[in-house]
């Protein structure tokens, strides 16, 4: 399914978070999952999708995207998370 979507995958409760724009969140999820393309989200291990949000465009997603990455980590990238996950549980499932 070709939704545009920002996304933040994990590799632990507080620990590193990795935010990024798709148009098919399905897909790119589990391209973290099996670390296949290399960069951040690789060399920290990055696998778990923590918090999503679907756009109706692709220039809404990276406006999103933007605004949050613009932003401190505590206030913007954990906040976020902690509202809609606390218990920061792999939402893949839920998506697929």
């Amino acid at each position: 399914m070709k939704q545009p979507a920002v996304y933040m995958v994990a590799n632990r409760r507080n620990g590193a978070v990795y935010t990024g724009v798709t148009s098919n969140l399905v897909q790119r999820v589990w391209q973290h999952k099996e670390s296949t393309f290399p960069g951040f989200s690789k060399r920290y291990g990055c696998k778990l999708l923590v918090w999503f949000e679907m756009h109706e465009t692709m220039e809404a997603a990276i406006a999103r995207e933007k605004q949050i990455k613009g932003g401190s980590r505590k206030k913007k990238k954990l906040a976020l998370i902690e509202v809609d996950n606390p218990t920061w549980q792999d939402l893949y499932e839920d998506i697929t």
